[in-house]
């Protein structure tokens, strides 16, 4: 194997992103680079800095199919990231290279790099690229040098994946299965549909699924404009915004305004934030939807304030009632509307199903995805866990929160990503425990990783120090994922996102796994148990 490698680095598509991230890249780099080094391989970066840009990213589709036509096609390649990526500017390199790919991220929360990674690692998994993974916070750690090492000498990095197994129906209690199979009968008769809000948001080619594979779980698609979204904004009356913002401030929603409107967030931002939500189930209804996703990220962020407020709300069972313009019926009163973030289809399908089994077992159906985020280890007299920090920027419901909406602020979105400003749904993870799951496509079929967790209170001073080191305007979730270790997780995750729902005590929580599963299998959906589930037989 050459001892020379190219290294390429995948970058936002928006220029105020890029800027503002790339020391963060070119700090990466220089570690990396130095590690490299010391392994005596010579290092070649595929594409410069551009002063008149501010930035060294590949920053669309096309610049990086030219980068790649300039690389050795049998030549070792790390795609290096230090932020959050758009896959699409280097999968179509990617899929065609035939050298050894190798994923890296620094273990940092500043910047969204290792959610980029794990985007990009379920893109290359969904479209049947074979890569090697690796992370580490300095680059200096033997677990790192060894991955490289055993990269170069084999073209691979092995991990330990001894916490998944396939799911065996027969370890499942009777009940679970039969009533899974019920469920998922019930769907395929009357079938769901996803209402999507324009559909490949940020680049996520792994957030895509093909109708060939919904369609025989009983799932389908309603295509749906995000001009169309805004259009409707405009026919919602401005006292029925208001209603909703008066109903948010009696249930102790805390909104932190101001009143510059490039910095701060304003009355008017949410103004116009509450006319979405009314809008959006108004639309749902309209198309009989069971989930709806928005992109917002591109399209509308030029247009109307971020939906993040607005996502949050719809995956609530409790929120601002919004009823037909005609008949005047409340819509889907009493019930959740399940958002998926970022039209991560994904997490639809998984919202769809988690809905049908939580209500079937009379729990509460609030459920979200969260980036993975980034982590550390926690020790104390009550606590000796890896924690891990969950963040989403909208989708995550109040009733998640210790205190629920009192416990709750919502505070502008950062300039940078949102121009036109707009508020989130920010709060504390309430500890208790969790299932979480991740729906992706591998060898053109449906998979679904799921397993138990627990999200966990830290100290004040604490949850303060890792909101620092994140996204403070976004939610904290604190969360142990129970057997399972942060590289193990870290090499299997195929997605940026996570999704999480609720059970209120752990026997009740397995429970609601196995009803899940059991659905998803009857659906013929491949099922892997990851962890410790509380399945006697599978522990």
């Amino acid at each position: 194997m050459s001892q020379t490698v190219y290294l390429v680095a995948s970058g936002d598509l928006r220029p105020s992103a890029n800027q503002v991230c790339w020391p963060a890249q070119n700090t990466l780099e220089q570690a990396l680079t130095a590690a490299l080094q010391s392994l005596g391989c010579e290092v070649k970066r595929a594409h410069p800095f551009e002063a008149s840009k501010g930035h060294g990213f590949i920053d669309s589709q096309r610049y990086g199919m030219d980068v790649f036509a300039s690389i050795p096609k049998d030549a070792p390649v790390i795609v290096a990231e230090a932020v959050w990526q758009y896959t699409h500017h280097v999968l179509p390199g990617l899929r065609f290279h035939r050298g050894p790919i190798l994923t890296v991220a620094n273990w940092s929360g500043q910047w969204p790099g290792l959610v980029g990674l794990l985007n990009l690692n379920g893109s290359l998994v969904k479209a049947g690229v074979s890569f090697s993974t690796i992370w580490s916070k300095d680059f200096t750690d033997t677990y790192f040098l060894d991955g490289i090492q055993e990269w170069l000498d084999s073209k691979h990095i092995t991990h330990d994946l001894s916490h998944v197994r396939d799911l065996d129906i027969h370890s499942l209690p009777e009940e679970s299965v039969t009533n899974g199979r019920e469920l998922a009968a019930n769907l395929l008769h009357r079938k769901a549909i996803i209402g999507v809000f324009d559909e490949g948001c940020m680049g996520m080619y792994n957030a895509i699924i093909d109708d060939e594979l919904l369609n025989p779980v009983g799932v389908f698609k309603e295509r749906l404009s995000q001009s169309a979204l805004v259009a409707r904004m405009t026919t919602v009356k401005d006292e029925e915004s208001t209603k909703a913002r008066q109903w948010l401030d009696d249930k102790g929603l805390h909104f932190k305004t101001g009143q510059d409107e490039h910095t701060e967030l304003t009355d008017a931002q949410i103004h116009q934030q509450l006319k979405m939500y009314i809008a959006s189930v108004r639309i749902a209804h309209e198309f009989g939807c069971d989930a709806i996703g928005i992109q917002y990220q591109q399209g509308l962020k030029d247009q109307v304030p971020a939906s993040d407020l607005v996502e949050g709300l719809l995956n609530n069972t409790e929120r601002p009632p919004v009823f037909d313009e005609k008949s005047g019926e409340e819509l889907y009163a009493g019930k959740a509307l399940p958002h998926f973030n970022e039209v991560d289809e994904g997490a639809a399908l998984d919202a769809v199903i988690t809905n049908h089994c939580w209500t079937a077992l009379g729990l509460d159906p609030a459920t979200t995805l969260h980036d993975l985020r980034w982590g550390e280890h926690f020790t104390s007299p009550e606590l000796d866990e890896y924690v891990w920090v969950l963040q989403i920027s909208g989708a995550a419901p109040a009733s998640h929160f210790v205190d629920g909406y009192k416990g709750a602020t919502s505070e502008r979105q950062p300039p940078m990503y949102f121009p036109l400003g707009g508020g989130t749904l920010k709060g504390i993870g309430k500890p208790g425990e969790i299932v979480w799951s991740r729906i992706f496509v591998e060898d053109g079929a449906l998979h679904l990783d799921i397993g138990r967790g627990s999200v966990v209170r830290l100290p004040e001073q604490e949850e303060a120090r890792r909101w620092s080191q994140t996204t403070s305007q976004w939610p904290l979730v604190s969360t142990v994922f129970h057997g399972i270790t942060r590289d193990s997780f870290m090499a299997r995750h195929r997605a940026n996102h996570v999704s999480i729902a609720y059970a209120p005590d752990a026997e009740t929580a397995t429970k609601a796994l196995a009803l899940k599963a059991a659905m998803f299998h009857s659906l013929g959906v491949h099922v892997h148990l990851c962890g410790s589930v509380g399945l006697n037989s599978t522990r």
